[in-house]
């Protein structure tokens, strides 16, 4: 239903633009009218970098960024990091376009609809805290975006731990524990480490 209604939109915005640029086209006069283009895949890239920064996906999944230092050299691979709740622990899952461990597998259309839909390719549920309801309000613009940023990334294999039903214990969960070994590979010693 959400996507006829966008392509409806979508459809009936795209005529509207066009009349208005028809009717301004005749006549005599010096009438010019600056039509947007489709974005470039460069900027469509830089837009998709720009979302996933600003709506948080690099926080959950980059590793070290919870804990004050980003490693940028692992963007976006995944966290060992759990979140616990009443469904369990869950991870920040590798959304590098690594074929075994991240969504190589995936198409950008699927991405898209992964976000959209809260369903991962197998059909399974993305889990609390992943905030898909809110991502899938996004315009169809700014998810291919994202989408096209994600299939962009360097791929990265690392397989994140499997999601834990209620009541297992996790090795590290969002209690903000040292960090697990992927997560602190680059991050700095902690304060006063130093000293000792």
């Amino acid at each position: 239903m959400r996507w006829t209604g966008r392509a409806a939109l979508g459809g009936v915005l795209g005529a509207g633009v066009l009349a208005i640029v028809a009717s301004c086209g005749g006549g005599g006069g010096n009438n010019q009218v600056a039509v947007a283009s489709a974005p470039t895949e460069a900027e469509r890239i830089a837009r998709g970098k720009h979302l996933t920064i600003v709506g948080g996906c690099i926080d959950c999944h980059t590793p070290g960024t919870l804990y004050g230092a980003q490693d940028t050299t692992r963007e976006l691979s995944g966290s060992e990091l759990g979140w616990e709740g009443p469904w369990g622990v869950t991870y920040a899952r590798n959304l590098t376009p690594d074929p075994e461990t991240g969504l190589g597998k995936y198409t950008a259309q699927q991405i898209v609809d992964a976000i959209d839909s809260g369903k991962r390719l197998d059909g399974s549920p993305m889990m609390p805290p992943m905030p898909w309801p809110n991502y899938s309000q996004m315009s169809d613009e700014d998810l291919q975006a994202v989408a096209a940023y994600l299939v962009s990334l360097p791929p990265v294999k690392h397989k994140v731990p499997d999601r834990l039903s209620p009541g297992t214990k996790a090795p590290a969960a969002l209690t903000f524990p040292p960090p697990p070994a992927w997560d602190g590979q680059n991050l700095p010693p902690p304060p006063g480490a130093e000293a000792k």
